[in-house]
């Protein structure tokens, strides 16, 4: 009876400790041993140690100012650096086979649609989420593509592998917009600029009364449900941001002016002719999600500099780099080599590193859990053999809420 009851015991335990192990590892006790840390946040470690618990940073610090406990895993690298964030994307609706059927990032059947919601059409399985994360990226930016007037809101992920609902940060963080002549090519309406901005314009006003009747004591007295009009509402009211998509001087410039006539928060996104309207940019307070660096410089992103970066960073205006969106292949490129092209045009090794961490986590609104490597924060950390911007070196581990996702390196 004794024995029985012993295995009884042990068959309701043993649930328990699987559901533990396969939930991001809460349990993890892993120990990083590295030539450099590069906490961001701070300064450099030289000889650095990073212990990590319970999916969290437990402690960060010199090799001779930190224990390490017996119980934990020990990895080595030469460099440690927190989790890459790609602050713009449309991994996940976008796969990599581009083809029809895996191609969810742009729906062409309207030009205005901020209803759509990137989180109903994510895939956590598609291959391209792996292929990402193998380049050291832990957190995604993603949603809706750009040429659309409104195309969709937008989430952020963990590129961990699996379902939906266990990679989401923010199910609706952004609503995606595009102005220019892009979106003109995919609708009939608008044909210029102008009357695209009429369109946005008057659904906006539709939706701060809409926002006004919904508030009407008598339930009688308000509207039926407008999916439309309630998303853009809720970008009135500060729910969501507007990411909206500009690269010539004068779309950025009516792009701020759109958001002082109707006080939404702005994120500015691709920005090729940025340089030159940087005062203006400043003056906005807007931040800046800028263009691939390597992003092909035609059409709209002809002026595309490779050194906008370095100057965005000069005039003081916070921005991260993205591996944005194209029509054609390569749809998705690697932040990491975006960035690391900044170095050999003005911008310096921890402002690039800084690009794809701590601003992105900033300008998503998680530098408390994002972006640096500092106790307390979320366990997403990057193993390398040798500098991150080297192109012959390798991420050898990435490690996302402490579960080891990626190890090829020995």
């Amino acid at each position: 009876m004794k024995s029985f009851s012993k295995g009884l015991r042990l068959l309701f335990l043993t649930p328990l400790f699987i559901l533990g192990s396969s939930q991001n590892l809460l349990f993890a006790q892993i120990a990083i041993k590295a030539d450099t840390v590069f906490t961001v946040s701070g300064p450099k470690l030289i000889g650095g140690v990073v212990l990590v618990n319970k999916g969290k940073i437990e402690a960060v610090g010199s090799a001779n100012s930190i224990k390490i406990p017996a119980s934990y895993k020990v990895l080595t690298a030469k460099v440690v650096t927190p989790g890459l964030i790609d602050a713009h994307s449309v991994v996940g609706l976008a796969g990599i086979y581009n083809t029809p059927h895996d191609q969810d990032q742009l729906e062409l059947s309207d030009a205005i649609q901020p209803e759509l919601r990137a989180v109903d059409a994510y895939n956590g399985r598609e291959a391209l989420v792996d292929w990402v994360r193998s380049f050291g990226i832990t957190t995604l930016h993603t949603g809706h593509a750009p040429g659309a007037l409104a195309s969709g809101q937008t989430i952020i992920v963990k590129t961990l592998n699996g379902s939906t609902e266990n990679a989401v940060i923010d199910s609706g963080f952004a609503v995606a917009m595009t102005l220019g002549s892009l979106v003109g090519q995919n609708f009939k309406k608008p044909g210029t600029r102008a009357k695209g901005i009429a369109m946005l314009r008057t659904e906006l006003i539709k939706a701060r009364e809409y926002g006004k009747k919904m508030l009407e004591k008598d339930a009688s007295k308000r509207p039926a449900r407008d999916l439309k009009l309630e998303v853009f509402n809720d970008l009135l009211n500060g729910k969501f941001r507007a990411l909206i998509t500009v690269h010539k001087a004068n779309d950025i410039l009516t792009a701020i002016r759109l958001a002082n006539e109707f006080g939404f928060k702005l994120i500015l996104d691709g920005c090729a002719e940025a340089p030159l309207v940087l005062n203006e940019i400043k003056a906005s307070g807007s931040h800046v999600i800028l263009h691939a660096t390597m992003v092909r410089t035609g059409g709209e992103a002809k002026s595309a500099s490779m050194e906008t970066a370095s100057k965005l960073k000069a005039a003081g205006i916070k921005f991260a780099i993205q591996s944005g969106y194209e029509t054609y292949v390569p749809k998705t490129r690697v932040v990491l080599y975006e960035a690391g092209l900044t170095l050999s045009n003005g911008l310096g090794f921890e402002d690039a590193l800084r690009s794809i961490t701590l601003s992105a986590a900033e300008i998503l609104g998680l530098q408390s859990r994002l972006g640096s490597i500092e106790k307390g924060k979320d366990a997403d950390l990057v193993l390398f053999d040798g500098d991150p911007f080297e192109y012959t070196s390798h991420v050898c581990t990435v490690i996302i809420n402490g579960e080891i996702t990626n190890q090829t390196c020995k």
